[in-house]
Protein backbone atom coordinates (compact mmCIF):
# COMPACT_ATOMS: atom_id res chain seq x y z
CA UNK A 1 0.00 0.00 0.00
CA UNK A 2 1.73 3.53 -0.97
CA UNK A 3 2.25 6.10 1.45
CA UNK A 4 -0.63 7.61 -0.36
CA UNK A 5 -3.13 5.31 -0.02
CA UNK A 6 -2.35 5.24 3.65
CA UNK A 7 -2.91 9.00 4.29
CA UNK A 8 -6.33 8.51 2.28
CA UNK A 9 -7.38 6.00 4.50
CA UNK A 10 -6.64 7.83 7.67
CA UNK A 11 -8.38 10.67 6.60
CA UNK A 12 -11.40 9.02 5.61
CA UNK A 13 -11.72 7.39 8.89
CA UNK A 14 -13.30 10.80 10.12
CA UNK A 15 -16.51 12.06 9.11
CA UNK A 16 -16.48 15.44 7.54
CA UNK A 17 -18.93 16.49 9.81
CA UNK A 18 -16.13 16.26 12.61
CA UNK A 19 -13.65 17.84 10.55
CA UNK A 20 -15.62 21.14 9.55
CA UNK A 21 -16.89 21.08 14.14
CA UNK A 22 -13.39 21.38 14.51
CA UNK A 23 -12.12 24.17 11.89
CA UNK A 24 -15.36 26.24 12.82
CA UNK A 25 -14.95 25.71 17.00
CA UNK A 26 -10.56 26.59 15.70
CA UNK A 27 -11.70 29.66 13.70
CA UNK A 28 -13.63 31.23 17.40
CA UNK A 29 -10.53 30.86 18.47
CA UNK A 30 -9.02 32.68 15.84
CA UNK A 31 -11.35 35.36 15.99
CA UNK A 32 -9.74 36.15 19.52
CA UNK A 33 -6.02 35.20 18.51
CA UNK A 34 -6.09 37.91 15.74
CA UNK A 35 -8.93 40.73 16.85
CA UNK A 36 -7.54 44.10 15.85
CA UNK A 37 -4.62 43.09 13.48
CA UNK A 38 -3.71 44.72 10.45
CA UNK A 39 -4.06 41.52 8.20
CA UNK A 40 -6.99 39.95 10.82
CA UNK A 41 -9.69 40.43 7.86
CA UNK A 42 -7.18 38.50 5.19
CA UNK A 43 -6.44 35.54 7.43
CA UNK A 44 -9.73 34.99 8.34
CA UNK A 45 -11.21 35.37 4.91
CA UNK A 46 -8.98 32.67 3.79
CA UNK A 47 -10.12 30.24 6.95
CA UNK A 48 -13.99 30.79 5.95
CA UNK A 49 -12.76 29.59 2.29
CA UNK A 50 -11.09 26.17 4.37
CA UNK A 51 -14.57 26.12 5.76
CA UNK A 52 -16.26 26.81 2.51
CA UNK A 53 -14.83 23.26 1.27
CA UNK A 54 -15.79 21.18 4.20
CA UNK A 55 -19.48 22.64 3.94
CA UNK A 56 -19.32 21.88 0.75
CA UNK A 57 -17.60 18.20 1.38
CA UNK A 58 -20.37 17.46 4.11
CA UNK A 59 -22.69 17.25 1.31
CA UNK A 60 -21.31 15.47 -0.98
CA UNK A 61 -20.96 12.93 2.00
CA UNK A 62 -24.98 13.17 3.03
CA UNK A 63 -28.19 12.51 0.98
CA UNK A 64 -28.09 16.10 -0.35
CA UNK A 65 -28.04 17.25 -3.81
CA UNK A 66 -24.02 18.07 -4.59
CA UNK A 67 -25.02 20.46 -7.78
CA UNK A 68 -26.97 22.82 -5.19
CA UNK A 69 -23.69 23.09 -2.83
CA UNK A 70 -21.61 23.85 -5.68
CA UNK A 71 -23.56 26.36 -7.62
CA UNK A 72 -23.89 28.44 -4.17
CA UNK A 73 -20.29 27.36 -3.21
CA UNK A 74 -18.74 28.79 -6.49
CA UNK A 75 -19.69 32.50 -6.41
CA UNK A 76 -19.33 32.63 -2.24
CA UNK A 77 -15.84 31.37 -3.14
CA UNK A 78 -15.42 34.05 -5.77
CA UNK A 79 -16.55 36.79 -3.99
CA UNK A 80 -14.96 36.02 -0.81
CA UNK A 81 -11.78 36.75 -2.90
CA UNK A 82 -13.17 39.22 -4.30
CA UNK A 83 -13.92 41.04 -0.40
CA UNK A 84 -10.00 40.66 0.16
CA UNK A 85 -8.86 43.10 -2.30
CA UNK A 86 -11.88 45.83 -1.53
CA UNK A 87 -14.53 46.72 0.40
CA UNK A 88 -17.99 47.65 -1.67
CA UNK A 89 -21.00 47.18 0.88
CA UNK A 90 -22.83 45.57 -2.00
CA UNK A 91 -20.08 42.81 -2.90
CA UNK A 92 -19.94 42.03 1.33
CA UNK A 93 -23.84 41.78 1.54
CA UNK A 94 -24.32 39.70 -1.26
CA UNK A 95 -21.03 37.52 0.17
CA UNK A 96 -23.23 36.86 3.60
CA UNK A 97 -26.71 35.99 1.94
CA UNK A 98 -25.32 33.55 -0.56
CA UNK A 99 -22.87 31.81 2.29
CA UNK A 100 -25.59 32.09 4.58
CA UNK A 101 -27.47 29.87 2.30
CA UNK A 102 -24.79 27.40 1.85
CA UNK A 103 -24.24 26.93 5.42
CA UNK A 104 -28.28 26.66 5.68
CA UNK A 105 -28.08 24.04 2.95
CA UNK A 106 -24.79 22.47 4.20
CA UNK A 107 -27.14 21.72 8.04
CA UNK A 108 -30.05 20.68 6.32
CA UNK A 109 -27.75 18.23 4.64
CA UNK A 110 -26.68 17.02 7.80
CA UNK A 111 -30.05 16.78 9.28
CA UNK A 112 -30.96 14.53 6.59
CA UNK A 113 -28.36 12.16 7.41
CA UNK A 114 -28.92 12.36 11.18
CA UNK A 115 -33.04 11.50 10.45
CA UNK A 116 -32.04 8.93 7.36
CA UNK A 117 -31.73 5.83 10.06
CA UNK A 118 -32.35 4.57 13.20
CA UNK A 119 -28.56 4.06 15.00
CA UNK A 120 -26.24 6.71 16.57
CA UNK A 121 -23.02 6.50 15.06
CA UNK A 122 -19.91 8.91 16.35
CA UNK A 123 -20.44 10.23 13.03
CA UNK A 124 -23.64 11.26 13.83
CA UNK A 125 -22.60 12.88 16.89
CA UNK A 126 -20.32 14.74 15.17
CA UNK A 127 -23.22 15.50 12.90
CA UNK A 128 -25.05 17.17 15.60
CA UNK A 129 -22.31 19.67 16.74
CA UNK A 130 -21.29 20.32 13.01
CA UNK A 131 -25.21 21.52 12.41
CA UNK A 132 -25.76 23.26 15.25
CA UNK A 133 -22.47 25.98 13.95
CA UNK A 134 -23.57 25.46 10.66
CA UNK A 135 -26.69 27.67 11.70
CA UNK A 136 -25.26 29.43 14.05
CA UNK A 137 -22.66 31.02 11.26
CA UNK A 138 -25.57 30.83 8.55
CA UNK A 139 -27.84 32.89 10.52
CA UNK A 140 -24.77 35.20 11.70
CA UNK A 141 -24.25 36.20 7.87
CA UNK A 142 -27.89 36.78 7.24
CA UNK A 143 -27.13 39.24 9.95
CA UNK A 144 -24.08 40.83 8.12
CA UNK A 145 -26.36 40.98 5.04
CA UNK A 146 -28.82 42.84 7.10
CA UNK A 147 -26.88 45.17 8.88
CA UNK A 148 -25.33 46.17 5.22
CA UNK A 149 -28.34 46.76 3.70
CA UNK A 150 -30.13 48.70 6.30
CA UNK A 151 -27.82 50.32 8.94
CA UNK A 152 -28.63 50.67 12.54
CA UNK A 153 -30.64 47.45 12.25
CA UNK A 154 -28.93 45.83 14.81
CA UNK A 155 -27.28 47.51 17.53
CA UNK A 156 -25.13 47.07 20.72
CA UNK A 157 -26.34 48.44 24.49
CA UNK A 158 -22.80 48.69 25.14
CA UNK A 159 -21.40 50.28 22.31
CA UNK A 160 -23.43 52.14 20.14
CA UNK A 161 -23.27 54.75 17.15
CA UNK A 162 -21.43 51.90 14.93
CA UNK A 163 -21.01 49.14 12.72
CA UNK A 164 -21.45 46.02 14.65
CA UNK A 165 -18.65 43.36 13.77
CA UNK A 166 -19.06 39.72 12.52
CA UNK A 167 -17.43 37.84 15.73
CA UNK A 168 -20.38 40.79 17.64
CA UNK A 169 -23.59 39.28 14.77
CA UNK A 170 -22.08 35.72 15.58
CA UNK A 171 -22.22 36.06 19.63
CA UNK A 172 -25.76 37.38 18.65
CA UNK A 173 -26.33 34.30 16.62
CA UNK A 174 -25.43 31.81 19.11
CA UNK A 175 -26.64 33.28 22.07
CA UNK A 176 -30.64 33.44 20.11
CA UNK A 177 -30.15 29.96 18.70
CA UNK A 178 -29.31 29.03 22.33
CA UNK A 179 -32.06 30.99 23.47
CA UNK A 180 -29.44 32.28 26.23
CA UNK A 181 -30.92 36.13 25.08
CA UNK A 182 -28.25 38.38 26.88
CA UNK A 183 -29.63 41.43 25.39
CA UNK A 184 -26.38 43.36 24.90
CA UNK A 185 -26.96 43.21 20.71
CA UNK A 186 -30.70 43.59 19.60
CA UNK A 187 -32.50 44.32 16.74
CA UNK A 188 -34.38 47.30 16.19
CA UNK A 189 -35.93 46.84 12.87
CA UNK A 190 -38.53 44.56 11.65
CA UNK A 191 -36.47 42.77 9.26
CA UNK A 192 -33.80 42.31 11.80
CA UNK A 193 -36.48 40.72 14.09
CA UNK A 194 -37.70 38.56 12.10
CA UNK A 195 -34.50 36.81 11.31
CA UNK A 196 -33.94 36.79 14.72
CA UNK A 197 -37.15 34.87 15.91
CA UNK A 198 -36.75 32.38 12.77
CA UNK A 199 -33.36 31.41 14.56
CA UNK A 200 -34.77 31.08 18.25
CA UNK A 201 -37.61 28.82 16.34
CA UNK A 202 -34.76 26.89 14.26
CA UNK A 203 -33.18 26.38 17.85
CA UNK A 204 -35.99 25.14 19.67
CA UNK A 205 -36.81 23.02 16.52
CA UNK A 206 -33.66 21.35 16.35
CA UNK A 207 -32.92 20.55 19.93
CA UNK A 208 -36.67 19.14 20.21
CA UNK A 209 -36.28 17.07 17.29
CA UNK A 210 -32.97 16.27 16.15
CA UNK A 211 -30.81 16.38 19.69
CA UNK A 212 -33.40 14.36 21.29
CA UNK A 213 -34.18 11.77 18.96
CA UNK A 214 -30.97 11.01 19.21
CA UNK A 215 -30.61 10.98 22.83
CA UNK A 216 -33.71 8.81 22.51
CA UNK A 217 -32.21 6.56 20.33
CA UNK A 218 -28.85 6.33 21.98
CA UNK A 219 -30.93 6.10 25.74
CA UNK A 220 -33.06 2.70 23.43
CA UNK A 221 -29.41 1.38 22.34
CA UNK A 222 -27.78 0.77 25.94
CA UNK A 223 -30.88 -0.64 27.17
CA UNK A 224 -31.50 -2.89 24.74
CA UNK A 225 -27.58 -3.86 24.83
CA UNK A 226 -28.12 -4.16 28.85
CA UNK A 227 -31.32 -6.54 28.03
CA UNK A 228 -29.48 -8.20 25.89
CA UNK A 229 -26.24 -8.98 28.58
CA UNK A 230 -29.08 -9.79 31.11
CA UNK A 231 -30.28 -12.35 29.20
CA UNK A 232 -27.11 -13.95 27.92
CA UNK A 233 -25.89 -14.23 32.05
CA UNK A 234 -28.82 -16.56 32.42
Amino acid sequence: MTQLNKQKQIVLRFHPSALLLATQLLLLVLYAVFDGLHNERAILSAFSIVILMLVVWVVQRSPAVNWVAWILALPVFILNLLSTQTVNPNLIAWTALLEGILYFYGAGSLIAYMLGDTDVTTDELFAAGATYTLLAWGFAYFYLACQTWLPGSIISTVTSGRALTFVELLFLSFTNLSSTGLSDIVPVTTLSRVIVMLEQFAGVGYIAIVVSRLIGMTLQRKAAKGNQLHHTTK
